[in-house]
């Protein structure tokens, strides 16, 4: 397989050159997502009216535990009414804080050229996170290191259709758990100059994060500017602990999203029903929103949640089920109808490979995705085994994925409409197009050729050595690292990293977290 790299701007020299030489993909980011395609809204108006109804009934009478000191003295002074650690929330009180949370924003990244809109029709990808476990260049199962977030980093930063480079990608088990946030953070600054996640694994890792925001983009800069993300997820049903409330605090006061995300295992941790889970969800994610103006009136805030549905046989999670697809739907439907962006996973597999099953998972949540109109599809590269490996095949496959979906929903271009038409008389009955002026012009536009599908004859394929998708995409995966260049920090920034890394590495306790992981 031959691969293009389009060479940075501002650099040159006999490597970059001979790199350029011997390519044939541009790595240029696609801008971020303007949907054009019609939202699949499979819900009446009287049925959305229905599920805030009832979302609201949960919030005022049945309450959302808060585990957290401080959240409970801030709903107070809200007016809500708190009893223990529950708190009942009046509906007109969640109404009032939820409308000033911005309908979109746009998410500032190291380089200027690669800032992204996030809202309304404006979507972009994100990779999958939190993998305890990858399937290597060699497709080898294993425990992660920091190089190889290293390695994910890169690819993300290089697979156009990618709009971020995540943050732990995979779990770097070579770093001491306490520490392991900055050196995740740091990677991710490092390796692409696109926006980036921030870990909330703890309220000082997360402020360890937005300090190091603060070094890269300016304090100033981050009062008005979104430049990262943190994730909070919720403990369905119907609790938020003190991990995730303090995590988003520290994101909210400085002004920073997060994704507000109930964990749905559909039928173990809500009903074995679609609409009552989506009511439930929608119950625990009003919350969370709503708190986030508690803790900053105006921070943008986006409606999350992760969903999968639970198998009655085994217990274990599931990916690609219809109604994983049926409650995204429903769940675009009522951010909507509450205008906030909203947060989606993308291109799940529960597959122990890459193979035939992991296709077909992936594609089903991916269609689904697209056509409910998510705006931070998330988990968008490499989740398989559910989410327990990120697989460096499935990888790079699931990002040209991405790059066709975002060709489908940019919708037909017709701009050259009467050009091409014109092609028909000079053809004519019986003819063919390809030698035509305006084929020779657009044929590389026109149709998305991928270069990860084989769609070779058969005979040829055989004679190329009859390669099947994972050897391939292992191969392709190679040579981008090969060809990766690095967009350099600034010196003065990346020091002030460096340093404030160390300070905090002798300031955090590291005594046997090695051995506390395993």
């Amino acid at each position: 397989m031959t691969i293009e790299l389009k060479r940075p701007r501002g650099r040159s020299g006999g490597r970059t050159t001979r790199r350029a030489l011997r390519s044939v993909h541009d790595i240029t980011m696609l801008p971020g997502l303007n949907r054009k395609l019609p939202l699949c809204e499979i819900m009446t108006g009287a049925q959305i009216e229905q599920i805030d109804a009832a979302s609201m009934d949960i919030l005022e009478t049945v309450g959302v535990q808060f585990r957290d000191p401080i959240a409970l003295e801030d709903w107070k002074r809200a007016g809500a009414r708190v009893e223990g650690e529950l708190v009942f929330l009046d509906r007109g009180l969640v109404r009032e804080l939820i409308a000033s949370i911005p309908s979109d924003f746009t998410y500032h990244a190291r380089d200027p050229q690669k800032n992204v809109r996030l809202g309304g029709p404006h979507s972009i990808f994100v990779p999958m996170t939190g993998a305890p476990y990858l399937r290597d260049l060699d497709d080898v199962r294993r425990n992660p290191t920091l190089d190889d977030l290293a390695m994910f980093h890169k690819l993300s930063h290089m697979m156009p259709a990618l709009h971020s480079s995540a943050h732990h990608i995979v779990e770097p088990y070579d770093h001491p758990i306490s520490q392991r946030h900055l050196r995740i953070t740091y990677s991710s600054m490092k390796h692409s100059d696109k926006t980036f996640m921030g870990m909330t694994t703890s309220p000082k890792n997360a402020e360890d994060v937005l300090d190091m925001c603060a070094i890269l983009f300016g304090a100033e800069f981050m009062e008005t500017h979104p430049v990262t993300t943190g994730n909070c997820n919720g403990n369905s049903p119907l609790v938020w602990d003190e991990t995730m409330l303090g995590s988003m605090r520290a994101f909210c006061r400085r002004n920073q999203p997060v994704l507000c995300s109930p964990f749905v295992l559909g039928g173990a941790n809500t009903p074995a029903s679609v609409p009552a889970t989506v009511a439930q969800l929608n119950a625990e994610a009003l919350s969370a929103l709503a708190y986030t103006q508690v803790i900053r009136k105006g921070c943008p805030a986006i409606y999350g949640h992760y969903l999968s549905t639970v198998s009655m046989k085994s217990g274990a999670p599931m990916a690609g089920t219809p109604e994983i697809s049926l409650m995204n739907f429903m769940i675009g439907q009522m951010a909507r109808f509450y205008g906030v962006p909203w947060r989606t996973s993308n291109t799940l597999g529960g597959a122990k490979t890459f193979d035939a099953q992991a296709g077909y998972e992936s594609a089903t949540t991916l269609s689904a995705v697209m056509h409910a109109g998510a705006n931070y599809i998330w988990h968008s590269a490499g989740w398989n085994e559910a989410g327990m490996h990120c697989s460096v095949a499935k990888f790079v496959v699931d990002a040209e994925q991405c790059a066709m979906a975002y060709r489908m929903a940019e919708g037909p271009k017709w701009g050259d409409f009467d050009t091409a038409l014109a092609a028909v008389p000079d053809v004519g009955p019986g003819g063919h197009y390809l030698g035509h002026p305006h084929t020779q012009d657009n044929f590389q536009t026109a149709f998305f050729m991928p270069e990860l599908l084989d769609n070779s004859a058969i005979g040829q394929w055989q004679a190329e050595g009859s390669t099947e998708i994972t050897e391939r995409a292992l191969t392709y995966a190679r040579k981008l690292l090969e060809a990766y260049e690095e967009p350099k920090l600034d010196a003065g920034i990346n020091d002030a990293l460096l340093e404030y890394i160390a300070r905090r590495e002798r300031e955090i306790p590291a005594a046997d977290a090695l051995n506390q992981e395993h």
